[in-house]
């Protein structure tokens, strides 16, 4: 895992967003395409702005799914991941191929079935996530199921999550979230060849601090993104502020260590 610092959210976004492009470029030049999943959220707005920008994507040979989205909940919605991902990205940057997870669909588990069997049938080449308040990655809250081999599971969102969404203006109140999503399970996110995780904000301090430096656990489900080889983690001074010396330099000579390689 690769940790890298920025000074501000928004030269986090343009350095997220320039590794991701030289990612996407270099799966499209040796496969004819690029297969990504998408995270979405406030933290993402900049990032995904920023990549949407960046020249010499070929978008009409990438295929994009997406982490999360909530039961029940219609593309209508203003809090829909799918409508969020439609008006602030795909529609932008002019992909035609991609999979939406349908969490209004009459029959919730075909639908969860027909989204899994299209994001398996290749492998993936590049995810992006987040990490949550409570330390979640997707949807999935502590504890998190490591072991799962489903690429999508229907979970139950904890208080803290759902508050979150409220604190980012998705929601009036915390009764009008949804108290279920579908989730891409964390196997499946880890399947990807690259991760890139975007996480500015001082509200994500706190997380970051327990899921990079204690233990690798379901109770701080990011933390099993230190087990991928091929991970990066974009930090802001603010989301970075409660890491210790010891860890910025750990990740910094490992960061070193990995482009001189």
């Amino acid at each position: 895992m690769i940790l890298r610092l920025s000074e501000n959210a928004r030269a986090l976004a343009g350095a997220a967003a320039e590794q991701a492009a030289g990612a996407m470029k270099a799966a499209i030049a040796a496969r004819d395409r690029c297969r990504v999943v998408l995270a979405t959220g406030n933290s993402q707005l900049a990032f995904l702005e920023a990549l949407t920008r960046m020249p010499g994507i070929d978008w009409k040979k990438v295929e994009a799914f997406h982490l999360d989205e909530y039961v029940g909940m219609p593309i209508t919605h203003p809090a829909s991941f799918r409508r969020f991902l439609l008006e602030r990205f795909i529609r932008k940057a002019g992909i035609a191929d991609y999979h939406f997870i349908r969490g209004d669909a009459p029959d919730l588990t075909v639908a969860v079935d027909e989204v899994g069997r299209q994001l398996t049938a290749a492998p993936m080449d590049l995810a992006f996530v987040g990490i949550g308040e409570n330390g979640h990655i997707a949807f999935n809250d502590p504890p998190a199921d490591f072991e799962t081999a489903e690429p999508y599971i229907v979970v139950e969102l904890d208080e803290a999550c759902r508050r979150q969404q409220v604190g980012e203006g998705w929601f009036a109140d915390i009764a009008g979230v949804p108290q279920r999503a579908i989730s891409m399970s964390v196997r499946q996110i880890l399947k990807a060849q690259e991760i890139i995780s975007v996480v500015p904000d001082k509200r994500k301090a706190e997380a970051v601090k327990r899921c990079l430096e204690g233990p690798i656990s379901p109770l701080a489900p990011a933390s099993i993104l230190r087990r991928h080889e091929n991970t990066t983690i974009y930090l802001d001074q603010e989301s970075a502020s409660l890491l210790s010396l010891t860890t910025r330099r750990r990740f910094e000579k490992e960061s070193e260590t990995a482009v001189g390689s």
